[in-house]
């Protein structure tokens, strides 16, 4: 396909090829020519082999993987930059949005569930020698802005870009698998800005204000979540479920199972199970559970006090299960977020009981 900017998109294989018709202001993180460049003639996203990704371990290994992959594309590397991943590039969003003259492509591969994270989590490697973790998942971002931007505008529509992303993400409540945290990306993101030099229409603010930050937000974050659901399956629809929100706090199906085994010693657990996830996707109970979930969120981020936070969540939980009587004190509990999740656990575990033996007094 082609942009309004006569840039040519073709997908081959395991890349997809970004060609320029003319000159090109293109600002990249790619180990191949990156950061600020002008005589590029062309950019691609690739699917990195696993047994090629475990491979490079340096950021020189992969710069001399990527050159491989230039040629093998019949690009020249010494004038074209590269982006890798593990995501399929059938998988790929291309999200176009449009004001006037002014048109923003988003060309979106994304996968957090290998390493997605939170910035600030916990860190994977430290650098020594040029030493690099290898690449899982990742969302990379190539934008296309058919007009004509100063190089700090290119910093700034990077900057939007990025943003974006994270909005994608917050929406979907994507969870980090370093922390209990919303994740804002994964470890190995990637993004390539891409700019016509000879366009009549010239631009110098890309930011949030300005009515092309307005369109590369709205394209990324189209393009993000539309990746996303095609190459992972997360989606609103797919978080929908107690049981994946509950994942954010490493709560699992076994968690709540070995609760319940212990309040009923003669439960099924096939029936257990079976029920759980059938009430699981009911959208009240994923509403409360994720109005208890937050609670944690605002204490984990100092905006709600730790006692009175956990006596409102318990008082909520209480309410939402239909529990008689207070379990253990709120109050005189442990940590806030164990304290909840282990009401929380004890709560859903007796309500499936419930469900299960209605005749049972809850």
């Amino acid at each position: 396909m082609k942009t309004p900017g006569n840039e040519q998109i073709e997908h081959r294989g395991t890349s997809i090829i970004i060609r320029f018709p003319g000159p090109r202001s293109v600002l990249s993180t790619s180990w191949l020519n990156g950061g600020y460049r002008e005589d590029l003639t062309a950019v691609f996203n690739h699917q990195i082999p696993l047994e090629a990704c475990e491979a490079c371990h340096s950021g020189a290994s992969v710069k001399e993987y990527l050159e491989e992959v230039a040629a093998s594309l019949s690009l020249d590397p010494a004038s074209s930059t590269g982006l890798v991943t593990r995501a399929d590039m059938k998988n790929a969003a291309i999200v176009s949005e449009s004001f006037q003259d002014l048109t923003v492509t988003a060309v979106v591969t994304a996968g957090v569930d290998k390493n997605g994270g939170r910035a600030g989590d916990p860190a994977s490697y430290y650098e020594i020698d040029g030493q690099y973790e290898s690449v899982g998942g990742t969302i990379n971002i190539l934008l296309i802005i058919n007009a004509a931007l100063p190089e700090y505008a290119m910093n700034t529509a990077l900057m939007t870009a990025t943003e974006a992303k994270v909005v994608a993400l917050q929406q979907l409540m994507a969870r980090s698998l370093y922390s209990s945290g919303i994740a804002t990306g994964s470890g190995t993101d990637m993004v390539c800005i891409i700019s016509n030099p000879d366009a009549e229409l010239s631009l110098t603010d890309a930011g949030k204000h300005s009515k092309l930050g307005e369109l590369i937000g709205k394209s990324v974050i189209r393009a993000t979540a539309a990746a996303l659901k095609l190459e992972t399956g997360l989606s609103p629809e797919s978080q929908q479920n107690v049981l994946v929100r509950l994942t954010r706090f490493g709560v699992t199906e076994e968690d709540i199972w070995n609760v319940a085994s212990r309040l009923d010693s003669g439960l099924s657990r096939e029936k257990f199970f079976h029920r759980l996830r059938e009430k699981a996707e009911e959208p009240e109970l994923v509403a409360l559970v994720s109005a208890v979930l937050h609670i944690i969120d605002e204490v984990e981020w100092n905006l709600l006090p730790e006692p009175e936070a956990k006596n409102v969540a318990c008082r909520l939980i209480r309410e939402g299960f239909g529990i008689q009587k207070t379990v253990g004190g709120e109050g005189g509990w442990g940590p806030v977020k164990e304290s909840i999740l282990q009401y929380l656990n004890k709560a859903i575990a007796e309500f499936i009981i419930h469900e299960i033996h209605p005749d049972i007094p809850g």
